[in-house]
């Protein structure tokens, strides 16, 4: 296995975003397999954190690239970033459900002691917040060096590749720009998060 590096993440989000398919988010003993997550383009992108510019909040998602940015939502709940692209354009894909591969009790006790109700397996870590209870990724992770490893998060390739035709989609849960077609996911998976009143597509190519 083979921890992804800075060269990797230096691209635009909606480049790294689909690449990250099928690549694995360990932390310890817990590993999982991103099976689903959505780009998101600073200035360009009325969604992001980034697009009226830099704030106390958001200065991570500026780069450099390698990074996870991790914010607070909705009162209750952290959501985890990829930081990549060219150093100051904040581009960011968001990380939003892997499939348990290795620690999944680990996973499991660490959500309930977040607060979290878990059903099953598929719902383990399906979703973006409940990714960072089974990871216990919260802000004091927030610009963590994910290929130094600097605070025990660290994304592996261990070859399997990405999906040649990734199902592709408008974004969940916002309401600007939620149409821009920055979701992938790997097809067929049970640990993808579902998509109410929306249509998704696979074998698609982003615009």
């Amino acid at each position: 296995m083979k921890i992804l590096d800075y060269h990797f993440y230096q691209a635009d989000a909606v480049e790294v975003a689909p690449l990250l398919l099928n690549k694995l988010v360990v932390r310890g003993e817990r590993v999982g397999r991103i099976v689903e997550v959505e780009a998101y383009r600073g200035e360009e992108d009325p969604a992001s954190h980034a697009f009226r510019g830099m704030t106390t909040r958001n200065t991570v998602m500026f780069g450099p690239p390698g990074r996870l940015y991790v914010y607070f939502t909705y009162g209750m709940h952290w959501c985890s970033n990829v930081v990549c692209g060219p150093d100051g354009l904040a581009r960011a894909v968001l990380l939003r459900a892997v499939e348990p591969i290795e620690g999944a009790e680990q996973m499991k006790s660490a959500r309930i002691d977040s607060g979290g109700v878990v059903r099953n397996l598929r719902e383990l870590v399906r979703g973006p917040a409940r990714l960072c209870q089974a990871f216990s990724i919260d802000g004091s992770d927030n610009g963590a060096d994910i290929v130094s490893g600097d605070r025990g998060i660290v994304i592996v390739d261990d070859g399997v590749a990405p999906p040649k035709n990734p199902g592709i989609s408008g974004r969940v849960g916002i309401r600007d720009a939620a149409d821009y077609p920055w979701r992938f996911f790997v097809p067929g998976s049970v640990y993808v998060s579902p998509m109410p009143g929306k249509a998704s597509r696979e074998g698609s190519t982003a615009r």
